[in-house]
């Protein structure tokens, strides 16, 4: 198709343009061509049904959520294995197993129904939970009787990108959605004028109050919190993904709007209120994050917890105890301070790893975390507030011996003098000599932090002898406001030089080669992998791009992705598109060009990144080399970009991915 396209005098060919209309007979008939293509491929592997059945193995063991106390009870997921979702318990005491109060499993016979969000009431009488089905971010929000177990006549829909929070007498909650999307807007126009609504229970939906709008900001967000002592409601409001937002309060005794309290010069994330003094994580005048508070009278401004070397990625408020979770070097540390500053002693972690939890009400005595690296699954503890101590509460099982395997963080050089931080992960003793298959994990993008975490996936790999290298690219949040900006819009090559950089080093330091080494993203991070093998695609053996961001010109014309500019630029603004250009992957596939073997992934019911671009991107690449390394697409069907997938896809698509590097890096299927 001759597309021509005109950016401010720039003329773009869109050669396949017409994949964008995925549900066209056209394009189902080339998607069932192509996935039988990729089958074919795959199927000639030898080893993949072994791989298969390890993945299924390693995968089959107990998994538990962070508790958290609600009222008299206590509330976790947990998946047994194999589930397709993880199930969700209720208990009066941790020693026993608790019941099940929400199964969703049940909720489908394929598993691609999921439960997307949930909230407890105040007193832990009621559950407000939203589903999404086949990977959608749609929600549709019902609430369950915590104490049958049996779902009201409540429901809420059109919601997406939101929370429930609760009134504090439990009649109902706050919520936020769009307009109900028709057929022509349902990948276009359907994610602006994000509006705030209280549901109360009982009544229909059509009966909502509007509590808060912006019509003359269509592209706001809004995130709305309800303050413990039931007197306010704070609203967090976003333009897009970038990371500086408003703060709206509204106070709920009284009559009349939501009050401004601050513009979004920075970022502002509520975390507790004292009457009128309330508390926030802000990274005003501090990349790295302090913990203020503000007099909501007065505008009077203090500082409580200053900014230190380490990023603080969240905090929480217990009692007169504040507890922040910072990076230092990508990996967890956690600090204790009181309300008035003063530091305390920290909570150990056992390593390089992640934490994650440290929720509850303020009023609790007790809050529960959970540690995790490459090589150890989640390990639940119980933190005492007032004494500080840890207790282990849940330990997984699992057939591996993490001793095995050992994580070494290092630190090499970017291009223009950056230092970044990697972490390799292999079987211990592993030998040096340029030969191991190796993925190397990035993504660099959206203030996002990579940060160490178990997978049954990467384990499989490692006993494959693989080796795993995560690097910490620029436009992360690994550390701070500053390495986010150097690797956005006009800095955004300083993410593809830094992935470039750490495969350099991988291979100068004998850990690889580049006929043995892959590299992988999802969504940004396919962006990432598409740009780096269509500007050096000498350097890599493999490549493995999933849910992708590949048409740079076009991408906010889609689903959410207009909120995606604070990264990226926009092509709607002129002085953006020859940026744009000089790295969008589709558009810079050339022809004769020996592209490495390239297995991309995406789902038909992706909405966050619209499947056109993996669909666009595999065309061109197909028509395109020179060589005879295989590019295919694999597209997984009632899938989307990857929140709520089942088990069994998962687990297929990962033995697919490993088959495919079997295939074509050259190793030995597994006996």
């Amino acid at each position: 198709m001759d597309q021509i396209d005109d950016y401010g005098g720039v003329r773009v060919a869109d050669p396949y343009r017409w994949l964008e209309d995925v549900d066209s007979p056209q394009v189902q008939a080339w998607l069932a061509d192509e996935n039988a293509l990729t089958e074919s491929f795959l199927a000639g592997v030898p080893g993949r049904e072994k791989i298969r059945a390890r993945l299924t193995e390693l995968w089959d063991y107990e998994r538990r959520s962070v508790p958290e106390k609600i009222g008299n009870l206590y509330a976790w997921f947990r998946n047994t294995g194999l589930q397709n979702q993880a199930v969700l318990y209720v208990t009066r005491d941790l020693a026993e197993p608790g019941r099940v109060l929400l199964d969703p499993n049940t909720l489908s016979a394929d598993g691609t129904v999921a439960l997307s969000g949930a909230s407890f009431s105040d007193d832990g009488t009621r559950l407000a939970y939203s589903v999404s089905s086949s990977g959608s971010d749609w929600q549709e929000w019902r609430v369950r009787d915590v104490a049958t177990g049996k779902d009201l006549a409540d429901l809420v829909r059109w919601a997406k990108f939101s929370t429930a929070s609760w009134k504090t007498d439990g009649s109902g909650f706050w919520y936020a959605r769009y307009d109900e999307p028709n057929a022509e807007t349902k990948f276009k126009d359907a994610t602006y004028f994000h509006k705030v609504y209280f549901h109360r229970l009982g009544t229909p939906q059509s009966t909502d109050l509007l509590v808060y709008e912006r019509p003359d900001h269509k592209d706001w967000t809004f995130h709305p919190n309800a303050t413990e002592d039931g007197r306010y409601l704070v609203l967090e409001a976003s333009r897009g993904t970038e990371p500086d937002n408003h703060v709206f309060v509204l106070d709920l005794a009284a009559k009349g709007p939501p009050i401004e309290l601050f513009a979004a010069d920075a970022s502002w994330h509520y975390l507790a209120n004292d009457g009128t003094r309330f508390y926030f994580l802000t990274s005003k005048d501090a990349p790295y994050g302090r913990i203020v508070a503000v007099d909501l009278v007065s505008r009077a401004l203090a500082e409580i917890v200053p900014e230190s070397t380490d990023v603080i990625e969240s905090a929480a408020f217990f009692g007169d105890r504040i507890i922040t979770t910072r990076l230092r070097d990508a990996v967890s540390h956690v600090a204790v301070n009181r309300i008035d500053g003063t530091q305390l002693a920290d909570v150990a972690v056992p390593g390089l790893g992640t934490t994650g939890g440290f929720t509850g009400k303020r009023r609790a005595s007790e809050t529960f975390y959970s540690f995790t690296s490459y090589s150890q699954p989640a390990t639940i503890y119980r933190y005492d507030v007032e004494d500080g101590k840890s207790t282990r509460v849940f330990t997984p099982q699992m057939r591996f011996d993490p001793g095995q395997f050992s994580s070494e963080q290092v630190f090499y050089t970017s291009k223009d003098g950056t230092r970044v931080p990697m972490i390799v992960t292999a079987k211990r003793g592993l030998r040096r000599d340029g030969q191991a298959p190796t993925i190397l994990y990035g993504y660099g993008g959206f203030e996002v932090s990579v940060t160490p975490a178990f997978s049954s996936s990467v384990l499989v790999w490692l006993e494959l002898g693989g080796v795993f290298a995560v690097a910490n690219l620029r436009g992360g949040g690994e550390y701070g406001r500053a390495w986010h900006r150097a690797g956005t819009r006009a800095h955004k090559q300083n993410v593809f030089d830094d992935f470039f950089a750490a495969a350099e080093y991988l291979i100068a330091e004998r850990w690889t080669s580049t006929p043995k080494l892959a590299i992988q993203g999802a969504s940004n991070g396919g962006l990432l992998v598409g740009a780096c093998i269509t500007q050096r695609p000498e350097l890599f053996g493999a490549a493995l791009p999933a849910v992708g961001v590949f048409d740079m010109l076009r991408f906010q014309r889609f689903t959410i992705g207009w909120a995606w500019a604070s990264d990226y630029g926009s092509s709607d603004d002129p002085n953006d598109v020859g940026t744009l250009l000089a790295y969008s992957p589709y558009h810079n596939v050339r022809a004769g060009t020996r592209y490495p073997a390239t297995l991309i992934t995406t789902g038909d019911h992706d909405d966050r990144v619209f499947p056109a671009h993996s669909f666009k991107f595999a065309a061109a690449l197909q028509h395109a080399p020179a060589g005879d390394a295989p590019i295919l697409l694999r597209v997984d069907i009632k899938a989307g970009h990857g929140a709520g997938k089942p088990t069994a896809k998962l687990i297929a698509e990962v033995a697919d991915r490993y088959a495919f590097l079997v295939a074509t890096l050259g190793m030995e299927p597994p006996t």
